[in-house]
């Protein structure tokens, strides 16, 4: 039995603690706090440490999956989380005022373990700002010099996280067989 370690960043709000846990199958652990900054004008909880939850593959696989904090204040656990994974997932929300800047920025910080790594990403609230559209968000990851699948999704529906791991777990070894 292997174990693998995935981590789920984005700013505050695109939903990496939702998102685990719609595809975790364990009960998954918080470490939310009240906002008490910026955050609360978007949500009146927020993650402070990490999020945590395990995918049971089939074969008796597990993936671990941890998720940020997504106040760069809390930077300090993105270093200490990533340590031993095999790549990342970056929810950005479309509702944001720049989700460019926001990709830019969490490229940027999680850049060496993007390079040494993989990297997939899900647009969220896209029911709600179909603005940027994902053709964009490919331009902008060109300009960047970066290929990486990117998907609206709902980060409620099983489905469509499973989607991103798949895609991530696809990125880092093309040869894995569908079932």
């Amino acid at each position: 039995m292997s174990k693998y370690k995935i981590i789920f960043t984005g700013p505050v709000g695109a939903g990496k603690t939702t998102a685990i846990h719609s595809i975790s199958d364990i009960p998954p652990v918080k470490t939310d706090a009240s906002a008490s900054d910026m955050a609360k004008s978007r949500k009146a909880e927020t993650t402070v440490a990490m999020d945590y939850g395990v995918m049971n593959l089939d074969d008796g696989d597990k993936i671990h999956l941890y998720g940020t904090p997504g106040q760069e204040r809390f930077d300090f656990m993105w270093d200490i989380l990533t340590t031993g994974g095999i790549g990342l997932i970056l929810l950005l929300d479309n509702t944001r005022s720049d989700p460019f800047q926001d990709m830019r920025f969490f490229l940027d910080s999680f850049g060496q373990f993007i390079s040494d790594t993989s990297v997939a990403i899900g647009v969220t609230q896209m029911d709600l700002s179909n603005r940027p559209t994902i053709d964009e968000y490919h331009q902008q990851l060109k300009g960047v010099g970066l290929k990486s699948p990117i998907f609206s999704v709902d980060a409620r529906r099983k489905n469509d996280v499973a989607l991103l791991v798949q895609s991530l777990l696809y990125s880092i070894d093309p040869d894995l067989e569908g079932e």
